[in-house]
């Protein structure tokens, strides 16, 4: 009986303080002190893990067997966009998987697949980082196309 009593006791201390805490106007803020305290929080709560040495989780990827070892891969550039701002997405080199089987949902005339990476596109920054990421985890098959930059000058000024 004691050990209720004092434990009512400071459930009645931790609820009269946290009253008084609810009562007491939050103090004033700025943006940029918010926008400081905030970055410094960013950069205390990210740190990197690493890891010494590599190893194989494929185990837990949940991916299959069967589309770990027979799968192929294209990895290349996309090609530049025919608009006038056409040059976004295309620095960036991009992996596909090959299709599997696809049928025609006899109700609604919708494409099907039972295969869960047909429509998966992964995105790297270099095309060795690609490679390796296929070279793990799938069949490479094939390597396409080198970013190549293009200058265009501006030579309409004497038509105007």
């Amino acid at each position: 009986m004691a050990a209720c009593l004092s434990m009512s006791a400071v459930l009645r201390g931790l609820v009269a303080r946290s009253a008084a805490a609810a009562v007491r106007p939050p103090p004033p803020r700025s943006l940029s002190t918010s926008t400081w305290r905030l970055a410094q929080n960013q950069t205390r709560d990210t740190q990197l893990i690493t890891v010494d040495e590599k190893l194989d989780i494929t185990t837990l990827t949940g991916v299959p067997d069967e589309h770990i070892k027979t799968r192929k891969v294209h990895i290349f550039v996309p090609a530049r966009n025919a608009m006038q701002s056409g040059a976004n997405n295309t620095k960036k080199w991009k992996m596909e998987f090959d299709n599997r089987e696809r049928w025609e949902n006899p109700l609604m005339g919708w494409a099907s697949t039972a295969d869960p990476l047909s429509n998966m596109v992964l995105t790297f920054s270099t095309k060795e980082d690609a490679i390796a990421f296929a070279e793990k985890n799938a069949a490479l098959d094939t390597v396409t196309g080198d970013i190549a930059v293009q200058s265009i000058t501006a030579e309409d000024g004497l038509e105007f």
